[in-house]
């Protein structure tokens, strides 16, 4: 993993998912062609938690929902909740239909993509969210 830059242009993410082709292929698109961006990895709401609790917060989250333990729902509850995480941008990623998404009152995401991911189309949609974050 490239270290945390203090490049203020330069965006950090982090990707929580328990599976982890998809940590790793997300991190690869990301850190890989222009436009870079820093990644965090955690394979479980509980390490996505820690994470946040010892590093530099992220710009942006992406979570998957159906995660053993605590799920993405669980993480984005205790998101809400924290003064200081309250404010992040959350992507789902997730394996649940469309209208799963939209029917249910938990979600409280900027977005959502259905796996499996193109991860080309996430990184624009990405970039996109960060630019209207930053307005």
């Amino acid at each position: 993993m490239y270290p945390l830059s203090e490049d203020a242009t330069v965006k950090t993410i982090m990707v929580v998912d328990d599976e982890p082709d998809v940590t790793e292929s997300i991190k690869m698109v990301f850190e890989g062609a222009p436009p870079r961006f820093n990644v965090l990895c955690a394979n479980s709401g509980s390490e996505c938690i820690e994470l946040l609790e010892k590093k530099k917060l992220p710009d942006l989250i992406l979570l998957d929902i159906m995660m053993p333990g605590m799920s993405g729902w669980d993480v984005q509850k205790q998101l809400q909740e924290h003064p200081k995480w309250k404010d992040i941008p959350v992507v789902f990623l997730t394996a649940v239909p469309e209208r799963g998404i939209k029917d249910t009152t938990s979600f409280t995401g900027v977005d959502y993509f259905e796996k499996p991911v193109d991860v080309l189309d996430l990184k624009r949609q990405v970039r996109n969210i960060l630019r209207r974050k930053k307005k």
